[in-house]
């Protein structure tokens, strides 16, 4: 008698096309952890963009395949990695790639972060191969800020977003809380787009990390400031204005200049770290939610994924956005700074970010009390839903996005 075959455990594959900094990886790694909590326990495949991916720990039952790299300078213009090929050469790469991945790895849901068609289209014809088999949800997640209101509907139309909805996606995930800001006024989704549109909450509690060492400190009573600046790729001003930043006697700074900025300033912070006692120098670190949770305040770029995990905390927050080539951070940090979240520097001199410092260690903040009224509870609302759509039959072809009219033929 022939052995049955097992029934094998529900797939994810989650995308992100990364061409520059850490933020969708992470935030990829981040609904990895809460899916693998799930009932069912799917086995996640991430593709990423990222050359920074093997830095991160792995949760069990996951794996990252690495992209060919692409490269983006300060005005966001994009370029071939590591290889010295035309970026057209590295695209059709990235794409062959990915379908022969996702193909063969037969997802029972794809969510796809933030480009509904990936970088340069590079996931159409995974997403077509992907919907004849008819077995796939595939979800498109958006972070909470694209950009400002007016340059995100031009990229969305663009990148053929309206149309990609309508052709290959069963529903969208805003990782963010209406009442800070909505997307869809962004983006002025349809009538059936704004249907199919979840907000789940910022991705913020229940943030995991592995083996994060304790937060460096000389003096166990000294009060610490913890200041990040994401990948390091655009916060050379942000490192060296905190760098010569006063700070009140007893005060210590951990200071994360990231993974990504360039070997002149780790050489300028080495020099000030043998001198200084009350600095510390930690050039990446998987910790950053803890940290938070443990220092007095934390100062910070405005990234999604670094202000998502102060926002879990109750430590008093100053933001100092990027506001080129993207508006995103700035945005989203004047939209948090309007419910009392966090608070906004957009001029991030030495004496502004000392003055602050003093302030919020001399004076309690009402962020808290403001955060416990923001959603949170972004990762537990994924882990539900993607149970739901796990536990779902299989999708018939050519279904419309909220179920009431026919999708266009691919």
């Amino acid at each position: 008698m022939p052995t049955p075959t097992p029934a094998r455990r529900p797939r994810v594959a989650l995308y992100g096309h990364d061409t520059c900094g850490l933020g969708h990886l992470r935030r990829n790694l981040a609904l990895a952890a809460a899916l693998r909590a799930a009932d069912a326990r799917p086995d996640v495949l991430i593709l990423t963009g990222s050359p920074a991916a093997q830095r991160f720990p792995r949760p069990d039952g996951v794996e990252i395949v690495v992209l060919p790299t692409v490269s983006k300078d300060a005005d966001g213009r994009y370029a071939a990695g590591s290889l010295d090929v035309p970026l057209d050469v590295v695209v059709q790469l990235r794409a062959a790639t990915a379908e022969a991945v996702l193909t063969a790895w037969q997802p029972d849901l794809l969510v796809v972060d933030k480009v509904p068609t990936g970088f340069r289209g590079e996931l159409v014809g995974a997403l077509d191969a992907l919907r004849r088999n008819g077995s796939t949800r595939t979800v498109l997640g958006l972070r909470d800020v694209l950009d400002g209101p007016a340059t995100a509907r031009a990229e969305w139309s663009r990148d053929d977003g309206p149309a990609a909805l309508d052709r290959w996606y069963d529903e969208v995930w805003v990782y963010g809380d209406a009442r800070v800001h909505d997307l869809r006024h962004d983006l002025r989704l349809t009538r059936d787009q704004r249907l199919a549109t979840r907000f789940t909450g910022y991705l913020a509690e229940g943030r995991r990390t592995t083996g994060t060492r304790p937060l460096p400190r000389r003096c166990p009573a000294a009060r610490t400031v913890l200041a990040g600046v994401g990948g390091g790729v655009d916060g050379a001003d942000l490192t060296r204005a905190l760098l010569a930043t006063p700070l009140p006697a007893g005060t210590e700074l951990v200071l994360l200049p990231g993974p990504f900025a360039d070997a002149g300033l780790h050489a300028e912070l080495d020099r000030a770290a043998a001198t200084r006692t009350d600095l510390h120098v930690v050039p990446f670190t998987d910790g950053f939610p803890d940290w938070a949770q443990a220092v007095d305040a934390v100062v910070c770029m405005g990234g999604y994924n670094t202000v998502a995990e102060v926002l879990a905390t109750d430590t008093p927050a100053l933001v100092v956005p990027r506001t080129r080539p993207r508006r995103e951070q700035l945005v989203r940090a004047r939209s948090m700074a309007r419910r009392g979240l966090l608070d906004v520097l957009t001029s991030p001199t030495p004496q502004a970010l000392g003055r602050w410092v003093e302030h919020v260690l001399a004076e309690p903040t009402s962020q808290a009390g403001a955060r416990a009224r923001c959603d949170l509870a972004g990762l537990d609302a994924v882990r539900r839903r993607a149970g739901e759509l796990l536990g779902a039959a299989p999708i018939p072809l050519h279904v419309p996005l909220n179920g009431t009219e026919s999708r266009r033929a691919s």
